[in-house]
């Protein structure tokens, strides 16, 4: 009888040792495991955190890229193109065409000011000063004397382009043309025949001896 007793207390004995050594074996495999998931996770966030993006999640933070875009998109000169755009006819009745702003202060100021109050222009000067086969100018109000401008040499006019020059003048070139003046990039037209033959046949008021163009908020 004691020696059966011995011989089970030496078998329990031995499957205890069996199954300590087996959850060691468990928990070695299992640390092993984490250790490396921590170190392969820690290299990705690294990778992520290099090429600018927010760790482990891989989104672009607010504002990153969009701003290369704009950057791109504005060139040399600054005057990338934004999504405002104005409303412009060329008399009273007259079909309306886009004008598309730049991106700087002067197009701004003035969407802004057109954006309170429709501007009807007259143009008392139409084919009686130099370059009236190519250009046109509308001069504004005193009262908008506030509008910034930062004028640049230009000698090349684009039909469609608008400038701005002091004071308190709006230049539209509606057909090529090689000039010398100092203006601020302000937008541009598609300058297409419809476009071209809207400026040219513009009407002259009846009684007043004079054209009219209209711009107003294209929103």
């Amino acid at each position: 009888m004691r020696k059966n007793t011995v011989m089970r207390r030496n078998v329990a004995k031995r499957y205890g040792n069996y199954l300590a050594m087996a959850v060691a074996a468990v928990l070695l495999f299992t640390g092993c495991s984490r250790e490396a998931g921590e170190a392969g996770q820690g290299g990705a966030e690294t990778v992520l955190s290099e090429s600018g993006r927010e760790p482990g999640n891989g989104i672009l933070p607010s504002g990153e890229g969009i701003q290369e875009e704009n950057t791109e998109a504005e060139g040399e000169d600054g005057n990338g193109q934004t999504d405002r755009e104005l409303e412009v006819r060329f008399g009273d009745r007259g079909e309306p065409f886009v004008l598309y702003l730049y991106d700087n202060p002067t197009a701004a100021a003035i969407a802004r000011h057109v954006g309170t109050t429709e501007w009807r222009l007259p143009i008392y000067h139409y084919d009686d000063y130099d370059g009236w086969e190519y250009m046109q100018y509308y001069d504004m109000p005193s009262r908008y004397d506030d509008i910034p401008w930062d004028p640049e040499e230009v000698t090349d006019g684009k039909a469609g382009e608008v400038y701005y020059s002091e004071p308190g003048r709006i230049v539209l070139f509606y057909h090529d043309a090689q000039i010398q003046g100092e203006y601020t990039r302000v937008g541009y037209f598609d300058a297409t025949e419809e476009f071209v033959s809207a400026v040219e046949d513009n009407p002259v008021l009846e009684g007043w001896g004079n054209k009219i163009v209209v711009i107003g908020d294209g929103r």
